[in-house]
């Protein structure tokens, strides 16, 4: 080659990776392996190089991502609402941006962020799509993403098996909700907000932060997941034969509406009852009352439709 003539680039040599991206499935998943097929190939096509790691209990992915941060850019995370919840407190200390492979059942923080349910176009977003901040809910120093509340919905949560998620799909929460509905039991609380204190007599609080919860139920009509407010509501019913009238407005984010629905937005609320009660946060039992919430703007960077 003459000294003065430079060399010219091989357009067939692979594209040099310009990003790192943990990946984390969640082998119990039911598309486990094809989520796992389809964005190593949407990687590769889009020069992401991957770091994948196996997917350790909920006690420890927060603990992961910590240990991991420094390593990438961003961490793929494949699983549903209960593993998304798993990894919050580690995503909201080290600023990793969230890429979602949803592979739950219900999936409700997809659903507010309008991810794509199927996982082929899921993980084409993932290196795609922009990076949006998103708040999140944190009760007791338990951070969630979609809703925490007491009462009906942790009943349903211990009713509601992995079996009956893997045979029922998002069908498996009305199963539940029909057998839970039969022995619910009212309970007395006072929330607190803003130095006001309201007695309620409730078959469940909710504190919502994002949008959808429950396979497809709405917190509230206007909520979104990065307004800086939680939702809440508490539900006030004579008997089971009542929920199904309420229903169809739960779907819509319209219980508010009904006499026997109270409803508040905040940025702090405290629920104390007579007796400790369970916390469910985004389908897991996490901590008890009395119970301190808060929102939590702008805490996680996710990966979201353009």
């Amino acid at each position: 080659m003459p000294p003065d003539t430079e060399p010219q680039p091989d357009l067939a040599a692979p594209v040099a990776p310009r990003r790192r991206a943990l990946l984390v499935i969640n082998a119990k998943a039911r598309q486990g392996q094809r989520a796992l097929d389809e964005v190593e190939e949407e990687c590769a096509r889009a020069g992401v190089a991957l770091l994948p790691m196996d997917c350790p209990g909920r006690d420890e992915l927060s603990d992961l991502i910590r240990d991991r941060a420094g390593e990438a850019d961003m961490i793929i995370l494949g699983g549903g609402d209960g593993t998304l919840n798993a990894a919050a407190a580690g995503l909201a200390d080290t600023g990793l941006p969230l890429a979602i492979l949803p592979l739950g059942t219900a999936n409700d923080l997809a659903r507010t962020l309008g991810i794509p349910l199927d996982v082929e176009a899921a993980a084409r977003l993932a290196v795609t799509g922009r990076v949006r901040r998103i708040d999140l809910g944190e009760v007791n120093g338990v951070p969630y993403f979609n809703v925490a509340s007491i009462g009906l919905s942790v009943e349903l949560a211990r009713e509601l098996t992995r079996e009956m998620k893997r045979r029922w799909g998002t069908l498996g929460y009305a199963v539940a909700a029909a057998r839970v509905l039969r022995r619910m039991a009212p309970f007395r609380a006072e929330v607190r907000i803003g130095g006001e204190r309201h007695r309620v007599k409730s078959v469940q609080i909710g504190i919502g932060n994002g949008r959808h919860y429950g396979g497809g139920m709405t917190v509230e009509e206007s909520a979104a997941v990065d307004d800086g407010r939680l939702d809440v509501y508490s539900i006030d019913i004579r008997g089971w034969w009542e929920w199904p009238l309420l229903y169809p407005a739960f779907r819509q984010g319209r219980q508010g509406v009904w006499e026997n629905v109270h409803t508040w937005d905040c940025q702090e609320v405290e629920i104390v009852t007579r007796r400790p009660m369970p916390v469910n946060t985004d389908g897991e039992l996490t901590t008890r009352t009395p119970a301190r919430f808060r929102v939590r703007p702008g805490a996680v960077a996710v990966v979201c439709p353009p």
